[in-house]
């Protein structure tokens, strides 16, 4: 059997220094994000990036146990129109292909959020054609080890919203060495009327959980041992109506407090929020999630107990394990420790 996969995703903005990382606690990372140009494709490391990535990789590699790297494309703020253009011929697809840049990753990530259309959908499917055998051949050239080539995608392996359309599932279990599915943001600040735990497990209402999405990928025909389940670092926020009335899904009047943005405080403010605030906090057993009130703030999340039940669960699903998104957002390596309860 394959070993478990234990990722994690660094934001190319983080302060957190590579070499304070304790990799026990993970087996791969995401370097998250190195985008092409939007007319050429292709990558261009300048001279300030570059000792970055190399020192990255290199820091990584060396760290007892040592990581494996990947460079992930993409990120909700790229967008979808660079990738609609990169992946609609062939041309565009081969001139992205140059997966050998001296910071020495071992593989990459396409998050490329989301395809808009069935046409968008398809090539994709093309697209990852491509890459595989662009890293195929690069592997029979130099003789080294093929890159890995991984996704992450949207919690569901269709989309119900705006145009009907579904995943390349056939080319992505082809093609991909793993399929990160963004198991989180099932609710959030797009909804103001009620809180939601955004990452629930279960859902005892309804098809928003992981259990269910992750479900919708499996019946797509991806192979168990291709599926990695994500895991948030942090929660999303709302106001109560009622400061009385608290419980998932309770009414809500507008978000809560966030940091970087609206409705979202990753898991060390969370702790923070909860500590200063001297915040109520339950464990909602139906939908497996935590949420703190303090006031008429509200906020949902995951703590090293439901991250601990999720991936049981996941162990239990035979899938192939599970991701961070992302590691700054951890208290004290609380959460990252999940895996080894």
């Amino acid at each position: 059997m394959a070993a478990a996969i234990k990722g994690v995703y660094y934001p190319s903005w983080s302060n957190m220094d590579p070499s304070s990382i304790k990799t026990k606690h993970y087996t791969h990372i995401f370097y998250a994000f190195l985008n092409p140009h939007n007319s050429t494709f292709q990558f261009q490391i300048d001279q300030t990036q570059a000792p970055l990535l190399r020192n990255f990789t290199s820091t990584l590699h060396a760290a007892n146990p040592p990581l494996i790297t990947l460079f992930s494309v993409g990120g909700a703020s790229e967008g979808t129109a660079l990738f609609s253009r990169l992946a609609s011929n062939r041309s565009s697809r081969h001139a992205q292909i140059s997966f050998t840049p001296a910071s020495k990753f071992d593989g990459v990530d396409l998050d490329w959020e989301f395809p808009q259309t069935p046409t968008e959908m398809e090539n994709l499917g093309f697209l990852l054609d491509q890459w595989r055998e662009a890293v195929q051949n690069e592997a029979a050239n130099t003789r080294r080890r093929p890159l890995l080539l991984t996704a992450t995608v949207y919690y569901s392996a269709e989309f119900s919203w705006g145009v009907p359309r579904a995943f390349p599932a056939a080319s992505m279990s082809r093609n991909l060495d793993l399929i990160n599915v963004m198991n989180y943001d099932y609710h959030g600040s797009w909804n103001t009327s009620f809180t939601g735990a955004h990452s629930a497990l279960l859902d005892p209402n309804g098809n928003m959980s992981t259990s269910y999405r992750l479900g919708s990928w499996i019946r797509a025909g991806v192979p168990l041992r291709k599926l990695v389940m994500g895991l948030p670092l942090y929660g999303r926020t709302w106001k109560l109506r009622n400061r009385g009335v608290h419980g998932v899904g309770a009414a809500a009047v507008g978000v809560g407090p966030g940091s970087d943005e609206p409705c979202m405080l990753t898991y060390a403010e969370v702790v923070e929020f909860n500590w200063t605030n001297n915040a109520m906090v339950v464990h909602d057993v139906e939908t497996e999630s935590m949420y703190s009130v303090a006031g008429d703030n509200w906020v949902g999340y995951d703590d090293e107990r439901t991250v601990a039940a999720k991936i049981a669960y996941a162990r239990n699903l035979g899938i192939r394990g599970y991701f961070f998104w992302a590691i700054d957002g951890d208290y004290n390596w609380t959460i990252s420790n999940a895996g080894h309860l």
